[in-house]
């Protein structure tokens, strides 16, 4: 806003003080900065309507907060889609084979809380694999 105001302050005591070339360059100035901002506008908006994924440093510091939850053994396919402000993501949480569904189901709640808490995600499915299955079913490499 100041910069444009600057140049069409210029632009009107250019003209008047007998330069009136300058009033339709600041115009011109102008329409080009205004031009630029609405296509930096249009272009975050239409990516966020197409469910864009956030940055690969923010899904970093999820994965840290989902590994670091107690009982987490492993996380892998996380994947992330901007809404607004906020993000909506999935992921795939490895908690030890030997524990009960609900052991496991409340691992997958305290994750979600977790994420939650300190990051800008409005929501986390989680899927729980099995750590270390005695078929190596699910093994990493």
């Amino acid at each position: 806003d100041a910069a444009s105001s600057l140049v069409v302050g210029i632009g009107i005591i250019g003209n008047l003080a007998g330069y009136p070339i300058l009033d339709p360059i600041a115009a011109a100035i102008v329409g080009f900065m205004v031009s630029k901002m609405g296509w930096e506008f249009g272009w975050d908006a239409l990516h966020d309507l197409m469910d864009r994924a956030v940055d690969e440093e923010e899904v970093e510091a999820i994965r840290r907060t989902l590994a670091d939850t107690p009982g987490i053994q492993g996380v892998h396919d996380i994947r992330t889609r901007k809404m607004g402000d906020m993000v909506v993501a999935d992921a795939h949480i490895e908690v030890d084979a030997s524990l009960s569904v609900e052991a496991g189901h409340e691992i997958a709640v305290e994750a979600r809380r977790r994420v939650m808490l300190r990051h800008r995600v409005l929501n986390l499915m989680t899927h729980v694999d099995p750590w270390r299955r005695p078929d190596g079913d699910h093994d990493r490499a």
